[in-house]
């Protein structure tokens, strides 16, 4: 997909999609008055060149990754309170296509997203973007537990839904808190990752690796291409 080729020019982003938070609304109308609710939006995602000033702290001198080659995707994604959201995901130029291909799978099985944001809004802090159960791409740090550039750091690597797909270490130990109900799999719950799934498939499909497959440690939110 080329760059500034939008699937739909009116994509805003909104960041989140809160579980159980109805939105307020009219009064009920009366039953002559009933309408039939409006169908979701279609899956729409935009694909443009990112400026330095939108990777305050992902992006600094010595990446292995120059920012003229990365793209920021904004798209629609379907939240946990079952409503469409927008988003934004950064990634390599090269894998721009991949990430939007699984993304309007996702969309369309309506499979949930908690939230997808840059990791510049939690100032680059991965622990922090995990935390609040965020969804996300690009980020120029080392792979966990290691000296070596994560793909990440390449624009090469997602995690999704790290709450409900946890980083488990071979011990069974795992650092966030909020996390403890999810390091078991294979587990029937929203937004979960479970071994040979659809979502599994869908980026095998295009070539991507699943962390969920490592041996030892388990990253279930974690997938990648061209290597771990």
């Amino acid at each position: 997909m080329s760059p500034s080729s939008p699937s739909s020019p009116s994509l805003t982003p909104d960041g989140t999609a809160s579980p159980g938070t109805p939105s307020p609304g009219p009064p009920s109308p009366s039953p002559a008055q009933t309408r039939t609710p409006a169908a979701p939006p279609p899956f729409a995602a935009k694909v443009s060149r990112v400026s330095r000033d939108r990777l305050p702290y992902s992006w600094r001198k010595g990446c292995p990754v120059p920012v003229k080659d990365l793209r920021l995707i904004t798209m629609t994604y379907w939240g946990f309170d079952d409503r469409a959201h927008v988003g934004e995901l950064v990634v390599h130029e090269d894998v721009a296509d991949d990430i939007v291909s699984v993304f309007k799978r996702l969309y369309g099985w309506r499979w949930p997203i908690y939230r997808m944001v840059l990791v510049d809004v939690y100032k680059g802090d991965d622990f922090d973007s995990i935390d609040a159960d965020n969804t996300s791409a690009f980020n120029c740090r080392p792979a966990t537990d290691s000296t070596s550039w994560s793909r990440h750091a390449y624009g090469k690597a997602i995690d999704i839904n790290p709450r409900e797909n946890p980083y488990v270490y071979a011990n069974g130990s795992y650092a966030h808190k909020n996390a403890r109900k999810f390091v078991k799999r294979p587990l029937d719950a929203p937004g979960v990752i479970n071994p040979g799934d659809k979502v599994v498939k869908a980026f095998e499909r295009l070539g991507w690796e699943w962390g969920g497959y490592w041996s030892g440690v388990k990253d279930y939110q974690h997938f990648s291409k061209g290597g771990g």
